[in-house]
């Protein structure tokens, strides 16, 4: 039996694509520095020095955009590519769980 099939990307510029694809990976790399979450140190610091490539590379797709005319973020359309690459879940480990009871 085959996975359900993922509704379809919407259309965007190279730009957008790049944005996107960027801002989920310093994402990512937030989520696995994040304190609030069981990890170790060396995994923390190997995410933090990372983060400063993909953050310049985040920086350029923006830059990118603006020199291209592209000065506004089109919100609805971006939240749906986010939502179609799983950025719901990739974006959860950025913040803080709730306590537990325990």
């Amino acid at each position: 039996m085959l996975p359900p099939e993922l509704p379809p990307l919407p259309a965007l510029t190279r730009a957008e694509g790049e944005l996107i694809d960027r801002y989920l990976d310093v994402a990512d790399l937030l989520g696995r520095i994040n304190p609030a979450h069981h990890g170790d140190t060396y995994r923390g610091l190997r995410a933090a020095q990372a983060l400063v490539a993909k953050a310049t590379q985040l920086r350029d797709a923006l830059e990118l955009m603006h020199q291209r005319g592209e000065t506004e973020l089109h919100a609805p359309t971006l939240a749906r590519a986010l939502r179609v690459l799983d950025g719901e879940r990739r974006t959860a480990r950025v913040t803080i769980p709730a306590p537990s009871d325990s």
